[in-house]
Formats: structure tokens, C-alpha cells, sequence
């Protein structure tokens, strides 16, 4: 015997179904994999304390949660993703807003969202701006609501205006929201970096090697995270009785080949300059690089620190010190707030425990700024 048969699904994409399938094909194909109701009974439970394992409830006790999951693996049961939206009225789906993937600090965080998410049993609706200061974000954000995400993470840097939409549209949505990499703003849940911090610990170590002239590169001053670490850097030379001028200071757009215009700019202005401070370690590879090229000796003649940890700065001609900004973990913490702010949205508390997360930078020193350390060598 056979059936033609005709069903519908929700999917997020098309599927099609054509020819003959045989009844026993399509018992085979329904029945393939194990249901919950099979998963209690095997277990010998209610189909309701199941859904109370599945969804980590507490109020089970240890062994029949332990019978429970025994089962399941055993059966190798795979709880609907979808069946469980419906009951619970929830997608399980996070927006995640970004730019500049190309470049590590954004794909980083990136992967610690996707990381996060999948541990924390979300999936990831991801919207990548063409441009880091793109102010036109509404259609953005209404696409977002329309999959029916459950909350958004902004992972997009503060640049420009670009978050002048928020006193505009923030009211209009009825989900959490976490900005990453912005400053304090009242009534937002924000995760960011220190950056004033990093700028003016990396200072202080040069500082502390025995530099006193020290310049600056600083990324594009319409970042705020450009703003903030070269407060830092200004702040601790201020500190230690050390004028900081606008001369002492150019300005790059986080690349590489900026970083080398940037530095040969500095150089004709600040020619007796012993140290530099760079916003990135993008543009702190140029700085090396020209250095070995013109012969200025690190860290003798010049003290270089960069900022963002790269995995290639142990390998730069001459290896970089560099304040490390974890963005992985900047990643997994968005996740983590993210989660908590829609489970107090449920609550009806969510706006009422906004709050501000700021995560330390670390110092990594290498030879690029060890002057003391050279000089111990050299007068044992």
C-alpha cells in the first residue's frame, strides 16, 4: 500500500516535498526519533517531570533526575526546539548586531557570543552593519522583532552618532538589550573595556622603564574608546609632572598602514620622543616595523606599547608589550547578561536592574618596552 501525503512546517527556510512514500517509509521516518513520551516511560515517570529535567527545574529529585538522563542518552532523545518555543512562548534566538568582522576585536567577540549562546541552549540571528558609524539602524531593528528574538545584543562600537537612536527608539522595544563598548548612558545595560584604564596603564609601565618623552597614536577621536585611552595616556603623564601635548600625539584609523603614517608624522614632530603609546597593535606593527627599518632600537631608543592582545605580537620583529582586552570573555559575558535580563523581563523587573559591567584590562610586558631590563644587562 502507499499514501501521497502533504504536510506544513515552520521552518526558517523552504522545503520541498515531492514523489510517493510508502507507509512503511513513512512510519520509519515519524517514529526514527524518540519522543518524550517514551522517554518516560522507560524512565517510568510523568511526561511532565521529563519537560522538568529537560529544562533543568530544581524541584526533581537527584535520582529521578539521574534515571532521567540516563534515559534520554540512551535513547538519544532530542528535545523540539520548537515545541518548546510554543510552550514556553520564547524563541531561544539572540540578535546580535555587529561590524568590522574583519578585524580580530569584533570576530572575537563574536566568537564568544556563539560560544555562550550554544552553552546557554540560544541560537544567534546575527546582523553585520556595512559601517561601524551606520545611523540608520530602524529596519535593522524591526527586522530583529519580526523573527521574534528574544533579546539583542548591540556589539557594535560607539563611533560618531551612531548610537543617537537610542533615547529615539529604545522605548519602542518591548525586549533586553545590551550594548557593548559605549559609555555610561542612563536607563542602558552596558558591558564595556576600561580604555581609560588601558591608556593610562600602559603610560605608567612606560613610565616606569625609565621613558619620559612619550608620544602618542590614537585610533579615529570620533570612538569614544579612541577618546578614553588617550585620557589615559594624558592622565598619567599629567600625573607624573609631565605636560601632554596635542603635538605629542597623531591619529590612525586602526590599521596597519595608518599606524606608519601616523608614526612618521609623529616622528618629524616629536623628534627627541624615547617612547610611544599606540591605541591598537595593528598600528603598533608599523611603529616596530619602521623602527627596524630606520634603525631606531627597541626598547632602547624607542619603548612601544600597544593595545588589544593580539596572538601575533609575540612574533613582531622586535615582540610587542600590549594591554590584553579579552574580547572573548567580552562575548561571553553579553551572552550571560543578555540571558539574565530576559529572565527578569519575564519578571517585569528587567528595567529596573539595568546596570554597567566593565571588565580590567591586563598588562603584557615583552621586550618592546623592558628598558630596565636592557640596561641591567648592559651594567651587570
Amino acid at each position: 500500500m502507499t499514501k501521497r501525503i502533504t504536510f506544513a512546517t515552520m521552518l526558517s527556510f523552504p522545503i520541498t516535498v515531492s514523489g510517493i512514500i510508502d507507509s512503511e517509509d513513512l512510519d520509519l521516518y515519524f517514529n526514527k526519533r524518540p519522543t518524550i513520551k517514551e522517554v518516560a516511560q522507560a524512565a517510568g515517570v510523568s511526561t511532565q517531570t521529563v519537560s522538568r529535567v529537560i529544562n533543568n527545574r530544581p524541584d526533581v529529585a537527584e535520582e529521578t533526575r539521574s534515571k532521567v538522563n540516563e534515559v534520554i542518552e540512551k535513547l538519544g532523545y532530542q528535545p523540539s526546539a520548537l515545541a518548546r518555543s510554543l510552550i514556553q512562548q520564547r524563541s531561544y534566538t539572540l540578535g546580535v548586531v555587529t561590524a568590522g568582522l574583519k578585524y580580530n576585536g569584533p570576530s572575537r567577540t563574536l566568537n564568544g557570543i556563539t560560544f555562550q549562546s550554544e552553552k546557554m541552549g540560544y541560537s544567534l540571528l546575527l546582523k553585520e552593519l556595512p559601517r561601524f558609524d551606520t545611523e540608520n539602524i530602524k529596519p535593522l531593528l524591526q527586522n530583529l522583532l519580526a523573527h521574534h528574538v528574544d533579546g539583542i545584543i548591540w556589539a557594535v562600537p560607539q563611533v560618531g552618532d551612531n548610537r543617537g537612536w537610542v533615547d529615539s527608539e529604545l522605548s519602542e522595544l518591548s525586549i533586553p538589550i545590551v550594548f557593548l563598548t559605549q559609555q555610561n548612558h542612563p536607563g542602558l545595560s552596558i558591558i564595556s573595556f576600561d580604555n581609560y584604564l588601558a591608556g593610562k596603564m600602559a603610560t605608567e609601565h612606560l613610565l616606569g622603564q625609565g621613558y619620559r618623552r612619550i608620544g602618542h597614536i590614537s585610533g579615529p577621536m570620533d570612538w569614544w574608546e579612541s577618546r578614553q585611552r588617550k585620557a589615559g595616556w594624558k592622565s598619567a603623564l599629567i600625573s607624573a609632572g609631565i605636560e601632554a601635548r596635542e603635538e605629542h600625539c597623531t591619529e590612525g584609523n586602526w590599521s596597519s598602514s595608518s599606524g606608519e603614517v601616523a608614526f612618521k608624522q609623529l616622528l618629524s614632530q616629536y623628534p627627541n620622543m624615547d617612547a610611544v603609546f599606540v591605541a591598537n597593535d595593528q598600528m603598533a606593527l608599523s611603529v616596530v616595523q619602521v623602527s627596524c627599518q630606520g634603525d631606531i632600537a627597541i626598547p632602547q631608543q624607542l619603548g612601544v606599547v600597544g593595545v588589544d592582545g593580539l596572538p601575533e605580537t609575540p612574533y613582531y620583529p622586535t615582540p610587542l608589550s600590549t594591554i590584553v582586552l579579552d574580547q572573548y570573555l567580552l562575548g561571553c559575558t553579553a551572552v550571560e547578561e543578555i540571558v539574565l535580563a530576559i529572565e527578569k523581563s519575564r519578571e517585569h523587573s528587567y528595567h529596573e536592574n539595568q546596570r554597567t559591567i566593565i571588565l580590567s584590562p591586563e598588562l603584557l610586558v615583552r621586550e618592546s618596552s623592558q628598558l630596565s631590563k636592557v640596561l641591567e644587562a648592559e651594567n651587570p
